[in-house]
């Protein structure tokens, strides 16, 4: 039983692109980063090359993936028995530095406790999120007034402003990876803006297809037009494009914080999946 790990992504999709893929909604995030990693190069989500792993029972099929884009957190799939300490060793043989990891709940305790033990570090809890899966779109009644549109080029400075809003508000992306995101997203039509009276009032983006499913986010309203459904409008107009455009899931996560969102998004035709939780490290550093 043993970790493998490795910068290269070819490698990391021959040997474990099966396994994300037989449960394409849970490994959502894994498999639209190797979307963004391919179209995008190395340097997609920062300067600090990505680094990918698998765990194997000797000789038998993969059991387990690892993903890192820094400055994110550690990304696992369920750990199987007895891998979570090789894993942290391997990690800290490398010297590699972690923001956190994101897991599910008990998966992530054991991880940092592993991590902990071997670099001193310390684990708190920075977020819990809520995997959702569109079962039926049901669009808002009464719909608000506007329309929604793809994002162009020429929204570029609005979007980067509300990108930086949003970060703020959930402190989950590095400012200086803002504009090449919206570069990014602007580039296959995965940012749609609600427009009423002529102005743009929400956003909501989407990922690129990967293994059949969409994951919608960001969605962002900025708070002086909220409470008024634009947000419930944009996510129904990006999943309805989806849906159009050939994806057989669409999928959200949500912070489980917000009420607010959680009961959006079940009105909308969302249904729980899975829950995670994101254990922040301090210090990051050895």
């Amino acid at each position: 039983m043993v970790w493998t790990l490795t910068a290269d992504l070819d490698e990391y999709l021959a040997a474990a692109g099966n396994f994300l893929r037989s449960r394409p909604v849970q490994n959502t995030i894994q498999l639209a980063a190797t979307e963004t990693l391919r179209a995008r190069g190395g340097s997609a989500f920062g300067e600090i090359a990505p680094l990918f792993g698998w765990w194997r029972s000797g000789a038998g099929a993969v059991e387990c993936v690892f993903l890192h884009t820094p400055p994110f957190p550690a990304l696992l799939t369920p750990l199987p028995a007895g891998s979570a300490e090789p894993l942290a060793r391997a990690l800290t043989a490398r010297r590699r530095r972690l923001a956190g990891v994101n897991a599910e709940q008990d998966d992530a305790a054991r991880f940092a406790a592993a991590w902990s033990e071997l670099t001193g570090a310390t684990a708190r809890v920075s977020r819990r999120s809520r995997l959702f899966k569109l079962a039926e779109l049901l669009p808002p009644a009464p719909r608000p007034a506007g329309a929604a549109r793809v994002a162009a080029v020429a929204d570029r400075d609005l979007l980067e402003s509300w990108f930086a809003a949003f970060a703020t508000e959930i402190g989950d992306m590095a400012p200086g990876r803002i504009p090449a995101t919206v570069h990014d997203r602007l580039s296959y039509g995965g940012l749609t803006l609600w427009e009423a009276a002529g102005s743009a009032v929400s956003l909501a983006g989407v990922t690129r297809p990967a293994a059949g499913v969409v994951r919608v986010g960001p969605v962002y309203t900025p708070p002086g037009q909220r409470q008024r459904g634009y947000a419930g409008a944009a996510t129904a107009a990006v999943s309805q494009a989806a849906l159009d455009s050939g994806a057989k899931q669409v999928v959200l996560f949500t912070d489980l914080a917000n009420p607010t969102s959680n009961a959006l998004y079940q009105r909308l035709g969302y249904r729980p999946v899975e829950d995670r939780t994101a254990l922040s490290f301090e210090p990051n550093a050895y």
